[in-house]
């Protein structure tokens, strides 16, 4: 079992004695989503450490729209549970790049491919995303990549 997911458990456990039903919850809707990505496709297998932040980030993403979509509802009760599971989440993802880093970053990744234009924006992406590394959110790397890539 890869080193996350135990730690993931152990807090679950640890907020179950504790009596912390959000953390309790959220983990074990973690754990779920994991379980779920572990018998996809033909098989099941265990997820490497970097598979199961993978899902997590997914489950932190959902969290955050989530809470987007019930605040401009005005179910300012929703959106707070929701901002508060992704709080949780995101205590177990790697630390995430400010703008600026990010900047740098993909500056250095276009600089060294030698991407440039509107054809280029595909490859330029994948050399991003492998240099953040988890470090961004798609989205934020997509629009750093167009805005350097002139697009």
């Amino acid at each position: 079992m890869s080193t996350v997911k135990d730690r993931l458990t152990a807090d679950m456990r640890a907020a179950l004695k504790a009596r912390d039903e959000l953390t309790t919850s959220t983990l074990r809707m973690a754990l779920a989503a994991i379980g779920t990505a572990e018998v996809a496709g033909k098989a099941k297998r265990e997820l490497s450490d970097e598979e199961v932040l993978a899902v997590l980030t997914k489950e932190a993403k959902k969290r955050r729209e989530a809470a987007t979509a019930f605040a401009d509802a005005g179910r300012v009760d929703q959106a707070a549970k929701e901002q508060a599971e992704g709080e949780v989440l995101d205590r177990y993802l790697p630390r995430q790049l400010d703008d600026v880093a990010l900047a740098e970053i993909v500056a250095t990744v276009l600089a060294e491919g030698g991407f440039s234009g509107k054809t280029q924006m595909g490859p330029a992406m994948k050399a991003a995303q492998a240099a953040v590394a988890g470090q961004a959110e798609g989205g934020r790397v997509a629009a750093e990549v167009r805005r350097q890539l002139g697009l």
